[in-house]
């Protein structure tokens, strides 16, 4: 069997929440403009969608890592479980909706998060940081 999970929505913003399985997101971004540095960013939110085969529901371990360009940690690591329940469908999906306050930022530059499932890199996004 493959190992295919999909991922549908991998995106920062000023606001998320789930509710019943929706999502909502508000102001999604990929870039922080700060006069001075270091900052601190008050507040933002990372979500994730994603799919799941029916050959994949059951249990798995995600974690998000994040690493600046000289591939330093530039936060910590955010660890959580996933169990994936399918409702009668071919696939499932999962949401994780992550609110990040006070993010310290030393300088200008790029900051990856990279999201594993199961010890398994599966995707990254960029969240540019810039001098404005």
């Amino acid at each position: 069997m493959r190992y295919k999970i999909r991922i549908e929505l991998f995106t920062f913003c000023d606001f998320a929440q789930e509710n019943g399985g929706k999502l909502t997101i508000v102001g999604t971004f990929d870039t922080i403009i700060s006069r001075n540095f270091p900052c601190v960013h008050p507040q933002l939110s990372v979500v994730i969608r994603l799919r799941f085969d029916l050959w994949e529901f059951g249990a798995h371990v995600f974690r998000i890592e994040t690493r600046d360009l000289e591939g330093e940690m530039s936060m910590e690591t955010i660890n959580g479980n996933i169990d994936v329940k399918g409702v009668g469908n071919a696939s499932a999906v999962s949401h994780l909706v992550f609110s990040i306050t006070n993010l310290h930022i030393k300088t200008h530059g790029l900051v990856n998060f990279v999201l594993f499932i199961d010890d398994k890199e599966v995707d990254s996004i960029p969240l540019y940081i810039r001098k404005g």
